[in-house]
């Protein structure tokens, strides 16, 4: 296998049957070798002949077991390869913020902008019903969603009699705690058993699973309710989808980014508290950036994605999306936690409380970053100063990718394309890529394409630079407890997702734009935090939040 992944696309096109007796031109094994960069002399192609036609069978022989999307790769990426687990894993209860006598809103519109924990204390003090809340959030998406786009499929049928129960349930002194009765969105990558689960695209907008997906069963367990399956852009890239493209609330004109277009969307504009979001690299962070939500990119296996489309096998993470940090964590705690469906989701401790000292913690901030000419530099600025001023020692560093010899980190993200590729390799070779909506240069079915022609060895390669990464942040968070950094500006977004490590995305103010002075734009800033350490992140997102207020502004034409 030291030539090419491609080499069955660039010898056989799609699957094209060997003769009983296949030969190898010259022309196309120096074409190949030019693509891979190798420069092969003529006696060594000739030598390579042979080999090549034997590998070439051995894809054709693979590609004829038809591999679904759920089969797994027998490689499985580990965040802690360097450092291993924890020593002690007791997992000390989490700890929640008391929501203090609350009364229920007199206009139910204002219901719609309640953090989890306001709506839960409302539920559980009797002054709001979960059938009550079930149908306020579905009657939301009915009249918000010709606007927003945000919604592939509602489910009133199994969410008002999941409410109904809970109702029950509540009434015979059963409590499944603080998610009991709370509505919530799914990224339409989730399977559902029962529901069409379209992961966007044209080729699959008829899918049915008879298999709901893990996180769903623990959200359900946990008295959640599931109203709707909320868009992706197609296979999980940016924001358009079979049926157009999903909206920002803040402004109509603009797409909300992607790929967890319609969670963001949907949480922003009120429709749910809160809802599932994916990423493999910025799915959570840039919709949630775009529309001014919180969002939790949890740490690699934090969660199981038994159920979920995979995209890349060893990058994907779920995660939920939501108005306050707080809510994040609630979620979070909810489905957290090892599967035997999936090898990668394992059981690590969290206990996160509300409480946290600034003071006590060592912070770091992405310096250079933070410096220049950029849209949100000042609302940047001013958060760290937030920080400052609530005790925080804040140390200037620099994550020293080019120290590692490494110019540039998305080159070792191409290791994305490739598990893309392979997860989808029935929609390249049947041709059924051209009924996706997005096609062009930057695009999955060109992506897909070009994935054909990367170097078996590069994959490796690039997985061993992969290692160096990670050695990289080891040394970091030897130091530092956490670190700030712009949620899309330097290499943080990737390394990091490539790392495995967990960011926290919360709103830190609104961009101006002078030809349009009515529009406000959300802006970010982010929290990066150790392997499996959400709980620092989270608090100290709390404490931001708590400070700054801009959790609490929403998007006006959807507060009525």
């Amino acid at each position: 296998m030291a030539l090419l992944i491609g080499m069955g696309m660039v010898l056989a096109g799609c699957g094209e049957k060997i003769t009983d007796q296949p030969r190898m031109a010259d022309g196309d094994m120096a074409a190949a070798a030019r693509l891979a960069g190798l420069d092969l002399t003529r006696a060594e192609r000739d030598l390579m002949a042979t080999e090549l036609v034997g590998q070439l069978e051995g894809f054709l022989a693979v590609r004829a077991l038809d591999l679904k999307n759920n089969q797994r790769p027998a490689l499985v990426f580990d965040p802690e390869l360097l450092t291993g687990p924890p020593a002690d894993l007791s997992d000390p209860p989490c700890r929640w913020t008391q929501v203090g006598p609350l009364r229920r809103p007199a206009d139910d519109a204002d219901l719609a902008f309640l953090t989890v924990a306001q709506l839960g204390a409302l539920i559980h003090s009797g002054q709001l019903g979960c059938e009550e809340l079930t149908r306020l959030c579905l009657e939301r998406f009915e009249r918000y969603d010709p606007q927003l786009l945000c919604t592939v499929t509602l489910l009133p049928e199994r969410a008002l009699a999941r409410a109904r129960r809970l109702d029950a349930m509540l009434a015979r002194g059963e409590d499944l705690g603080p998610l009991h009765g709370i509505p919530y969105g799914a990224k339409d990558l989730l399977a559902v058993a029962g529901a069409p689960t379209t992961w966007g695209a044209a080729p699959y907008r008829e899918q049915v699973f008879d298999q709901t997906a893990t996180i769903i069963d623990r959200l359900d367990a946990a008295g959640a309710v599931l109203v709707a399956k909320t868009t992706l852009g197609a296979l999980a890239m940016g924001d358009v989808w079979f049926d157009g493209m999903t909206r920002n609330p803040w402004n109509l004109e603009q797409g909300s980014s992607g790929s967890s277009a319609g969670s963001a969307s949907a949480v922003a504009a009120g429709l749910v508290p809160f809802a599932i979001g994916t990423e493999t690299l910025g799915s959570i962070v840039s919709p949630s950036t775009r529309c001014g939500t919180t969002g939790c990119r949890p740490t690699f296996g934090r969660v199981s994605k038994a159920g979920a489309m995979a995209l890349s096998w060893s990058m994907d993470k779920i995660g939920p999306i939501a108005r306050h940090a707080e809510d994040c964590a609630l979620v979070l705690d909810a489905i957290r936690g090892a599967d035997p469906a999936d090898p990668t989701a394992v059981d690590r401790p969290f206990g996160y409380t509300p409480e946290v000292d600034l003071t006590g913690l060592r912070i770091a901030y992405l310096a250079e970053d933070f410096e220049g000419d950029y849209p949100g530099k000042e609302l940047d600025a001013a958060a760290l100063q937030v920080l400052r001023d609530l005790g925080a020692q804040l140390h200037p560093i620099t994550l020293p990718v080019q120290e590692l010899g490494l110019q540039n980190p998305w080159a070792v993200a191409s290791l994305l394309t490739v598990e893309a590729a392979a997860a989808f390799q029935e929609l390249t070779l049947s041709g059924r890529d051209d009924l996706l909506t997005e096609q062009g240069p930057y695009a999955w079915p060109n992506y897909f394409r070009a994935a054909y022609f990367v170097p078996a060895v590069e994959y490796v390669q690039a997985n061993r630079a992969r290692v160096e990464l990670m050695r990289m942040m080891k040394d970091i968070f030897a130091q530092y407890d956490l670190y700030v950094t712009p949620s899309l500006r330097g290499p943080s977004l990737v390394v990091t997702n490539l790392t495995g490590h967990p960011q926290v995305v919360v709103p830190d103010g609104f961009l101006q734009d002078e030809e349009a002075p009515r529009v406000r734009q959300p802006h970010t800033i982010s929290f990066v935090g150790d392997l499996y350490d959400e709980a620092t992140i989270l608090a100290v997102a709390r404490a931001y939040q708590e400070a700054t207020g801009w959790d609490e502004e929403h998007p006006a034409g959807f507060q009525r």
